[in-house]
């Protein structure tokens, strides 16, 4: 069956009339849009900046100030004594010179002279005709004596320091030990340690030469071993 649309609700009847319709709201927005004043916005203005003159600090230049010295103090013055002597005063003008020429009776007395008399040193032997004897087993004797009464310093001992010292030393002829030096040395303790024992050695019997007491000079070596 076949359906047929009533007219009223046929809307190709009424195309022209909306085509028409169409077209003149489209010519008229043209014509409003072409027609339309546009009115120039102008930019406000945020103020101008004006010129910021800007002061330039000057600093100002400090230097330390010069402390003078103290100005010296003023010469003592020195004020002259004068003393006034009265003018009857008899001052004794008369030079006397008493006569030195020596004559061939002339004696001078020596007896109140002091002279300044220097002991000449003694001359220092390495050999001689009977050398000195340490408690009469030599040198062999004064081994024993050094082996009895040396101290190994401690600090010497805790670092492992040990060697051979060899000192020098004079027999005087009273058999006293003096002049004692280090000839070759190995640390300063030892070494200080060799002279000690070497200047606390007792009296020796002193060396001769043409018999007499001469002064005889030993260098011996004294061994710092740890055990």
């Amino acid at each position: 069956m076949e359906l047929k649309k009533s007219d009223k609700a046929n809307l190709e009847k009424k195309k022209g009339l909306f085509l028409q319709i169409g077209l003149v709201t489209v010519l008229a927005l043209l014509l409003i849009a072409f027609e339309w004043t546009t009115r120039e916005v102008g930019t406000g203005s945020l103020g101008e900046l004006s010129d910021v003159v800007l002061e330039e600090e000057i600093i100002p230049i400090t230097r330390p100030e010069e402390i003078q010295p103290p100005p010296p103090p003023p010469p003592p013055q020195v004020t002259e004594v004068l003393n006034i002597v009265e003018d009857d005063v008899d001052i004794d003008d008369d030079l006397f010179i008493d006569d030195a020429e020596a004559r061939a009776d002339t004696r001078v007395d020596f007896s109140r002279m002091i002279f300044d008399e220097e002991e000449e040193e003694a001359e220092v032997f390495f050999i001689v005709e009977d050398m000195p004897d340490f408690q009469g087993g030599g040198q062999d004797a004064f081994r024993r004596y050094i082996a009895e009464n040396l101290r190994y310093p401690q600090i010497a001992a805790e670092n492992g320091i040990q060697g051979r010292v060899f000192v020098q030393f004079v027999v005087n002829t009273d058999g006293s030990v003096s002049d004692a030096t280090v000839v070759r040395g190995v640390d300063p303790s030892l070494d200080r340690e060799a002279l000690r024992v070497i200047m606390s050695s007792p009296k020796w019997t002193p060396g001769r030469q043409r018999g007499e007491p001469v002064r005889v000079a030993f260098t011996f070596p004294i061994n710092f071993v740890l055990q």
